[in-house]
């Protein structure tokens, strides 16, 4: 056998010895601490963290692959040589040969002059009861497809205070698909329960579910309507079957004793269909919330507004006329209140509005239909919807894992849940 010869020398150029690959650079190990803060003590731990290392912290990445590059220009063991005059690399590795990874997504883990005051990450689980665990909710809910013309992304993940407080999500999410080809209808729907009410999260469970299984019955009618752009016959069929569906969580509401106030949800839904000829989006609900078009990089809330009162106004409903149409003067009235009618039953509260829109979508549009727990950040932080814009305009939809990471841009003052549908027109 051959005596070993000579250590290589460096390269040119490059000032450090080669380490030997058969003794890795050791890397300092690094605990990050596991408790939660206080709310209270984080607006002082945002602007500096007393647990952080002296060394500056790295630059959060855009949440790109794996194989994507980092701060640093080692990969792995390997660390690139210096290119040499003819401005070819020195070291033919199998890295070298791959060419430049191309550079990271731009991310934004918060926008706005300050950070928000909860954690960006779940903090404590909602309370179990072993005869109920049918009761639970997982924190975050992602899905997505791809019908006709459209991509849909949708997405529900709990709020920052209900993280913190051990609190279940209120809002609820639901998809599904009947039929196929291209008589096929997709339904997405959410709710969000009512937020003092111990049982929100059940209410608004329920309510989706009833009108996925009311639209599903009658998907066929629906889904024929919604081809031939029956604008009309969608609208009535869709109201009565949103009444139907409300009606059955105030009937359940009295069932298990419940005042139908707290045991109550506001929902929204979309219908697309399953033709790749068919540009008709459906949008149907009762509640608050949020209805946007991105086109050409420009917002659009689009939320249909409270019917108006249409026809001729009559005795006790609307402004009365001042006389009847064979002139004869109405009494007036005195304000002087009158006990209620023992035949008439009392009045009910007043129930929120129908709400209902169809959309033309053109090829590039984004149409996002969401809770108040996203509406209102996108309403009123400009910084958000530029960044929404930036990242959602781009040729192709962007996965499951990037849309979760861009709808869960943190602003701060906004805690509550978020449940956010986008379509994607191809």
């Amino acid at each position: 056998m051959s005596a070993p010869g000579p250590a290589p020398a460096p390269p040119q150029g490059t000032g450090r010895p080669v380490v030997p690959p058969s003794v890795p650079e050791a890397s300092p190990a690094r605990h990050p601490a596991t408790e939660p803060s206080r709310p209270d003590d984080r607006a002082d731990a945002s602007e500096a963290n007393p647990s952080a290392s002296d060394a500056p912290a790295p630059a959060l990445p855009g949440r790109p692959p794996p194989s994507g590059p980092t701060a640093d220009t080692a990969y792995g063991d390997w660390t690139p040589a210096a290119p040499s005059d003819g401005g070819e690399p020195a070291d033919e590795s199998p890295a070298s040969r791959l060419g430049p990874l191309p550079p990271p997504l731009p991310s934004r883990v918060h926008v706005g002059t300050r950070p928000p005051t909860y954690d960006a990450e779940p903090t404590a689980l909602p309370a179990a009861d072993p005869d109920d665990l049918d009761a639970l909710v997982p924190d975050t809910v992602l899905d997505g497809a791809r019908y006709g013309a459209c991509t849909l992304r949708a997405v529900s993940v709990r709020g920052d205070s209900a993280r913190y407080r051990g609190e279940p999500r209120r809002d609820a999410l639901l998809t599904a698909r009947f039929g196929s080809g291209e008589r096929a209808l997709v339904l997405v729907a959410l709710a969000t329960g009512t937020r003092t009410a111990p049982g929100a999260h059940l209410a608004a469970a329920e309510v989706c579910r009833w009108i996925a299984a009311a639209v599903g019955r009658s998907h066929e009618r629906l889904a024929a309507d919604l081809r031939a752009a029956r604008r009309t016959d969608l609208k009535a069929g869709l109201h009565r079957l949103t009444d139907r569906g409300l009606g059955k969580l105030r009937a359940a509401a009295t069932e298990q004793g419940l005042d139908p106030d707290d045991y109550a949800a506001s929902m929204r839904c979309l219908l697309l269909s399953g033709d790749p000829e068919c540009r008709t989006r459906v949008f149907f609900g009762v509640g608050p919330g949020g209805l946007f078009r991105l086109r050409e990089r420009e917002w659009q809330d689009i939320e249909p507004e409270v019917a108006e009162v249409k026809g001729e106004p009559v005795l006790g409903f609307g402004s009365a006329p001042h006389e009847t149409p064979d002139g004869d003067r109405l009494t007036m009235d005195l304000g002087i209140p009158t006990p209620p009618s023992p035949y008439e039953p009392a009045p009910g509260p007043p129930r929120e509005p129908f709400r209902f829109r169809t959309s033309v979508a053109r090829p590039g549009d984004v149409l996002l239909m969401c809770g108040t727990g996203f509406a209102e950040p996108l309403r009123g932080e400009p910084g958000l919807r530029a960044h929404l814009a930036d990242r959602w305009s781009g040729p192709e939809p962007p996965g499951l894992t990037a849309y979760l990471a861009d709808t869960q841009v943190r602003v701060k003052g906004y805690a509550d849940d978020r449940t956010a549908v986008a379509v994607w027109e191809a």
